[in-house]
């Protein structure tokens, strides 16, 4: 199989890797709008050559994976989809799925394109982040999936059962909720923790000193790439408002126990915290 990645970056960098560990595909051709990330990405051996020409590396393909930034995205894929024949097969890899399914709902060959979002990253970008084995048991949701042909869905569905990952089916709408509630907010809160710390701890000499694992953890995501994540709060605002908007009725609550000085309160609204390990042990 050719694999034609658009976008080398963490996601797609790391995808071509992966399908290239478990001999999935024998080609990968590179699009790339960055001329030094194109670079890097043939000296990293994610891809064996980049096609300057977006038609063209898509008519050479078997599949082609969208994995540029999901504002893009919505102008990428429609022409992707313009230029693939009846037994190409499409995915994209975008955190947000509702504006661009809206994008290419009426397209002629939206039967070939399979929504997909690997849930599976970390806060590094560029096609020097690309790591093998970053999608291996993780959960791959397929979106809207009734609106792709059947031949289409199962390609995709046998290459990330092979990586292997855990399959799930939400439509976009719901997609887009639930992702809100367990990625959006952590990197919206992530980069609040960033800003809060900045702003109050002018010695950056101290924060590296006493950060802790806790911390270091916490504010990890806040190192990731605001071309990334401006696009996703846009195209995601309405759901990211409500769950920050909850964040932020939480967060006042816990202030206001800590400044009456109840600490009885404190720690039952901990202990409702601590209820989170029944579904994260």
């Amino acid at each position: 199989m050719t694999v034609t990645i658009i976008g080398l970056g963490l996601i797609g960098g790391s995808l071509a890797l992966s399908l290239r560990q478990h001999g999935l595909a024998h080609r990968f051709i590179g699009v790339e709008a960055s001329p030094a990330h194109a670079r890097r990405a043939l000296e990293l051996g994610l891809v064996d050559e980049i096609e300057a020409d977006l038609s063209a590396a898509v008519r050479r393909a078997d599949l082609i994976v969208v994995a540029v930034p999901v504002d893009a995205m919505v102008l990428v894929l429609p022409l992707v989809l313009d230029a693939v024949g009846a037994h190409q097969v499409v995915i994209d890899v975008g955190s947000t799925k509702q504006a661009l399914l809206a994008a290419v709902a009426g397209h002629p060959r939206r039967g070939r394109f399979v929504a997909a979002h690997p849930m599976a990253g970390t806060e590094h970008s560029g096609p020097e982040a690309a790591v093998s084995g970053l999608f291996e048991g993780k959960t791959v949701v397929l979106c809207d999936t009734a609106r792709s042909d059947a031949d289409a869905l199962r390609v995709v569905e046998q290459l990330f059962h092979a990586l292997p990952m855990r399959l799930l089916y939400l439509d976009g709408a719901d997609h887009d909720l639930h992702t809100a509630y367990v990625s959006h907010i952590s990197h919206i809160t992530s980069f609040a923790l960033a800003l809060t710390v900045l702003e109050k701890e002018k010695e950056e000499q101290r924060i590296f000193d006493l950060a802790s694992g806790g911390f270091e953890s916490t504010v990890r995501l806040a190192k990731s790439a605001p071309a990334t994540w401006v696009p996703i709060f846009r195209q995601n605002r309405l759901n990211v408002l409500d769950v920050l908007d909850e964040h932020l009725h939480q967060l006042q609550h816990l202030r206001e126990l800590l400044a009456r000085e109840d600490y009885a309160g404190l720690a039952e609204r901990i202990e409702l915290a601590n209820h989170i390990r029944k579904i994260l042990p």
